[in-house]
């Protein structure tokens, strides 16, 4: 399954960039997100790996970096028990103050519940990744 979120926001490709490549900064725009926890490597950087602890519910994933082409690009994959998410981000410089972020997601299911469960729950995937995206579109747009 895929979820495809673009975005204009008023803000300068490179600081967008870096605000979106720290992943300090997710619990401060994902209100799900109690915190991160780094496990290995330079935090944000191609390799490290960190956990996102939620609030509550089922799902705590282990996120990996694998590419960070700032200001242009960023993926990371997520890992949980039964679900697999690679992201990718792309973002493009519409002028001196906006930026178009383009947030892609595909989702693969792991066994047969939660491929069944996959099936279900398209519509209530791609609504949390467009609030987590405006969530972050607030942010950005609110820091100095």
């Amino acid at each position: 399954m895929e979820s495809v979120v673009e975005l204009e926001i008023n803000v300068a490709q490179p600081k967008l960039a870096e605000l979106f490549a720290d992943p300090r900064n997710n619990p401060l725009w994902m209100d799900d997100l109690q915190r991160i926890e780094p496990i290995s490597g330079q935090l944000g950087f191609p390799g490290s790996t960190y956990r996102l602890v939620p609030k509550s519910g089922p799902f705590t994933f282990v996120a990996t970096v694998v590419t960070r082409e700032l200001p242009n690009r960023l993926a990371l994959t997520l890992e949980a028990k039964s679900v697999s998410v690679s992201i990718h981000a792309t973002l493009e410089r519409l002028s001196d103050t906006r930026t178009k972020l383009i947030s892609h997601e595909t989702f693969k299911f792991k066994g047969i519940l939660s491929k069944v469960l996959g099936l279900f729950s398209g519509k209530a995937i791609r609504a949390a990744h467009s609030h987590h995206m405006e969530g972050f579109k607030w942010f950005a747009e609110s820091c100095p």
